[in-house]
């Protein structure tokens, strides 16, 4: 005996539901997708802070690497010179109409106070916001393994 069923076949509730994770899926990654990116620069040991800093969405960064005689100032992941990232601040400060108002001072843990002190009054007299960047004490505390 042959048994048939009395039911309509409806599998349109079945063909979305790969749609819906799709849709899910790109969403989260959009939502998820800014906490992956990492500030602009290169790679520098950063002094420790007890303070978070907001996130700034167009920013300026320039970092100050420790070296004996001759610390390096990168603009963004290009070495410039002190007179080079002078002239190219006046050139944002000119051309964009200061929408990129904040400078953020990424400096190496062993670079020389006087430097750091020439580049903080440098950013300062042309106008910008500064913000000095420093490693978060709770991500210091996590990656401290003591020994046994």
């Amino acid at each position: 005996m042959k048994l048939e069923t009395t039911l309509k076949e409806r599998p349109g509730f079945l063909h979305a539901l790969p749609l819906f994770d799709l849709f899910m899926t790109v969403t989260m990654l959009l939502m998820l997708g800014p906490m992956f990116l990492t500030q602009s620069g290169i790679s520098v040991e950063l002094p420790v802070s007890q303070f978070q800093m907001q996130r700034y969405s167009d920013t300026v960064v320039v970092t100050l690497t420790s070296g004996v005689n001759d610390p390096q100032i990168y603009l963004g992941r290009r070495a410039v010179s002190m007179s080079e990232l002078s002239q190219h601040l006046e050139d944002l400060k000119e051309g964009e109409a200061m929408s990129r108002s904040i400078v953020l001072l990424k400096t190496d843990v062993g670079s020389s106070a006087n430097t750091q002190r020439e580049l903080v009054e440098m950013i300062l007299l042309s106008g910008f916001k500064l913000a000095l960047v420093g490693e978060s004490e709770t991500l210091m505390k996590e990656d401290y393994q003591p020994d046994e």
